[in-house]
Formats: structure tokens, sequence, C-alpha cells
């Protein structure tokens, strides 16, 4: 089968990653790959070419390629600093537009990258003039995304239990509850979505538990069950005490609102997502 077959959107969407604050971006070392570039040296020409014509357009290309270095084990316990960017996804399109043209998944990059290039995303003004509702539902598109890719992360390092999973991280966020005591002490009916219940800072400080997780477990090559799930109750707990340090209420301890998310899109109030089309 020819290659290019199997490349689809989700093909990008898939090695896509959130920062604590909801933002989207993209390794370069990840997108290297399924660009189909083997060498470093020549992907890392690309990017300067990339960089260069995001300064032509005026806008500052540190804004847009931050520099990651993270150390690579290189064997015998030896490490070394290996040099990689965090891309948003103007970075992602200019990479595309300077990649080689002779290989094919670089044209559905192109277009891909151009089509969707800031759709996702709201600038902060816009985010601030949403209502409480909006940044809900706008919230909680982002960390089913997460999830998502979360989801893959762990199954790449071993997770078979997924539920397991998941509720090693709540326990760490929530001082020990599980996906059902956070249920029952919101109230909820059975199999009735916890996600769909919670305010936006709620929702913010989990997207937050679910990116970090995401990138520590690839970032670490963690293997096997019982360390995937180590390491997200780890994230959780460790986001927890960050809430503390800054005298932040615990996320327990925010209100429960009155209405769900799948209420409100009953009732026709999720214009968040049909007037941005996230």
């Amino acid at each position: 089968m020819n290659k290019i077959k199997e490349y689809t959107e989700k093909t990008f969407e898939s090695i896509k990653h959130f920062d604590e604050f909801g933002k989207e971006y993209w390794l370069a070392r990840e997108l290297m790959l399924v660009l189909g570039y083997k060498d470093w040296r020549y992907f890392d020409a690309v990017i300067e070419k990339a960089k260069i014509a995001c300064q032509n357009s005026k806008q500052s290309d540190s804004d847009h390629f931050v520099v990651y270095n993270k150390m690579v084990n290189i064997g015998s316990g030896a490490k070394r600093k290996q040099k990689d960017y965090n891309l948003s996804r103007y970075a992602c399109y200019l990479i595309a537009q300077n990649a080689n043209p002779r290989l094919k998944i670089v044209a559905l990059a192109q277009t891909y990258f151009a089509i969707q290039t800031r759709k996702q995303e709201l600038t902060e003004k816009e985010y601030s003039n949403l209502t409480e509702d909006e940044k809900r539902f706008y919230q909680r598109n982002l960390t089913k995304k997460g999830n998502y890719s979360l989801n893959q992360a762990a199954k790449k390092a071993g997770v078979k239990n997924f539920d397991q999973f998941h509720n090693a991280g709540y326990k760490g966020l929530y001082n020990g509850e599980t996906a059902d005591d956070i249920a029952k002490r919101k109230g909820l009916r059975y199999r009735e979505e916890i996600l769909d219940n919670m305010g936006s800072d709620e929702l913010i400080a989990n997207l937050f538990r679910i990116s970090q997780t995401e990138q520590k477990l690839k970032r670490d090559n963690i293997q096997g069950e019982v360390k995937a799930k180590e390491t997200h109750y780890e994230v959780g707990s460790k986001i927890r005490k960050t809430i503390k340090e800054l005298g932040g209420t615990m996320p327990e301890d925010l209100p429960t609102p009155e209405k769900s998310l799948k209420e409100l899109e009953q009732e026709g109030k999720n214009n968040i997502l049909n007037n941005q089309k996230l």
C-alpha cells in the first residue's frame, strides 16, 4: 500500500500536545518523522528557513518556535542534551511550506496546516469575553482531545485497564478520590460524565493533569501499566501541591455548575462550539 494513503489529518492531530493553558503545540522531532525526514540536521535546516519566513511576515519567531531541550539516553547510563522545538500551528504551516516538496506527505501537511491554522484557537481577549458556560464548553473540548492523545500515549506505554489508569490521575489531583467518588460527591446520576459537570477552573486543572501526564509518559519513555499509573498519580499530586502552594482552591472544593454541559447542549446554549467550530 502507498503509505500516503494511510495519512489523514488525524495523523497531525495524533501528535498534537496541549500545555497547561490548553494551548496546542507540536514537537519538531515528532513532526520530522511524520514528514518523512530521518536526519535532524536536514530538518533543522528546514526549521531555520521557516523561522526566517516567520520574521519576514512581521511576527516573532520565538513565539512560534520555542526551543525545548531535553536529556536523552545514549547508552550505558549516559545522557546528552537533545534540541527540540515546541511549535505553534503557524510554525508547522511554515515548516510544511519549506519542506521537501518531493515528499508526498508534505503536500498534505501544507493543506492541513493552511486550513486549520488558528481555526481551533481563541485569543486571550476572545476567551475573556466568553461566559462561564462558554468557557466550560471550550475547556471541555480541549480535555476531550487531550484525553484522546493521553490514551494513545498510555496505550504505547502498555496500559490496558484505562479506568484504573485515569483513576490514578484523579486520585493524585483529588486527594484520593476516584472518578466514582467525584461523581458521588457531585451528586451525579449513574454514568453521567464528571467532566461535563465541572466549572472552567476545574476543567483547566484536569487539562493540565492530562497534558503533563502525556508529556511525561513520552519524555521519560515510561513502560508498563504499573509505572504509567504511578506517573499519572504523581503528576496529579504535584499539580494539587502547586495549587495549594499558590493559595488556590482545591479541585474538590470548586462548585459544581447547576447544569451539565449535556443539558446546556440540549438547550442549544453551546454557542462556543457552534460559532467557533471547535
